[in-house]
């Protein structure tokens, strides 16, 4: 992903997220479950903390995968005697 990329993928999360905590609709509304209802806002900060800086750091989801392994030598080839 380019920088640029990266750049607008973190804003938009950013977006997101402050949008999530400034809306009045939550997963756990925090009228019925009081501070419990604090969680979920809560975990979306943080989520979109650690994406954000996983965008920003340049790091992968993934873990990197091993290199390719060297294709095995071939065997030496013996001479075939000739049946003659």
């Amino acid at each position: 992903m380019s920088k640029g990329r990266a750049i607008l993928a973190s804003v938009l999360v950013a977006l997101g997220a402050i949008a999530y905590g400034a809306s009045p609709i939550d997963i756990i509304p925090e009228v019925i479950f009081g501070p419990l209802g604090l969680a979920d806002d809560a975990a979306i900060l943080v989520g979109a903390g650690l994406a954000i800086w996983k965008l920003l750091s340049g790091r992968n989801a993934a873990p990197p995968t091993a290199p390719p392994a060297a294709p095995a030598a071939e065997p030496p080839r013996w001479e075939q005697k000739s049946t003659e």
